[in-house]
């Protein structure tokens, strides 16, 4: 048992609930100790075992958390928790569960309660979630994305460069030559989140957010890289642009990259991009996918 409350979506944030000693007025002589100190952990809604941790979230949902920050190591092991549900429900197991949602670090799952009950899900969780950390590779597609790095499309790509001692060429070379993971979707719909940017390229977010990112950049901040489906505020760095659509509800699925997928940008020409902004079948999903799902 943890001695901590864990609360949902901070990660490494914890609930201390105490309760101090009073001492009566007639026990002056004795020195005035609480029973348990404020800053003293007493209880936890959160299991832990086998280096990654239950929670509570909820009557039909709980939460399998593996560390406290973004961390490759710990989004590799909910991938692979991730893959290991999905192929016991093909093979007709984990009956009454309704959806699994990835994060940087844990795995949200959600289920029917008159189908099935929190210690018998949680039972058979643990158990996909032992077997999956002997051998956490696995799952997920892998994509190659066109993308244009011209000054005007990727704004920030030369003072990144700058930064790190590289011409514009050697930047878009880091950035082209690396393969990134999907960590999670959140923001907006089809805002991918993904891990593995160059250390030469790391940079904090912006100090100051533009107000217009047009759809389809393609950004930096620190180790994360991303792609706008659509015009939104943003912090992040701006090095170029996609056609790619990361988001189209005609499309079925209607976003484009899941959590686990791999992800390799190619440059292209001036040309190419406006011809694929034209038509879009240029770069439909079919033509980008590289490797299926396993």
């Amino acid at each position: 048992m943890r001695n901590a409350l864990e609360q949902p979506g901070r990660p490494g944030s914890s609930l201390h609930v105490s309760l101090r000693h009073r001492h009566s007025a007639k026990r002056k002589d004795k020195a005035s100790t609480p029973l348990v100190r404020w800053d003293q952990p007493c209880f936890t809604l959160s299991m832990v075992m086998d280096n990654f941790r239950i929670t509570d979230l909820g009557d039909t949902a709980f939460a399998v958390e593996f560390g406290d920050g973004v961390d490759p190591a710990a989004n590799a092991r909910v991938t692979a928790l991730r893959h290991g549900v999905l192929l016991a429900r093909r093979q007709g197991g984990l009956a009454g569960l309704v959806e699994t949602i990835p994060t940087f670090r844990s795995l949200l799952v959600q289920y029917d309660p008159l189908l099935t009950g929190r210690a018998v899900l949680e039972a058979e969780i643990r158990a996909i979630a032992a077997q999956s950390a002997a051998a956490p590779a696995g799952g997920g597609r892998t994509w190659v994305i066109p993308a244009c790095y011209d000054e005007d499309l990727g704004e920030d790509l030369a003072e990144l460069g700058r930064a790190a001692g590289l011409s514009r060429d050697e930047a878009i070379a880091l950035h082209t030559g690396a393969e990134f993971t999907v960590y999670m979707l959140g923001f907006m719909p089809g805002f991918a989140y993904m891990g593995g940017v160059p250390e030469a390229l790391r940079r904090p977010r912006r100090a100051s957010p533009r107000l217009k990112v047009p759809p389809g950049s393609v950004a930096l901040a620190d180790a994360l890289c991303a792609v706008y489906p659509w015009e939104s505020p943003g912090g992040w760095h701006l090095i170029g642009q996609t056609p790619v659509s990361f988001f189209d509800l005609g499309r079925e699925p209607p976003i484009l990259l899941a959590a686990g997928d791999r992800v390799r940008f190619r440059a292209m020409d001036r040309a190419e991009f406006e011809a694929a902004r034209r038509d879009s079948t240029l770069v439909a999903p079919e033509r980008l996918l590289l490797a299926e799902d396993p």
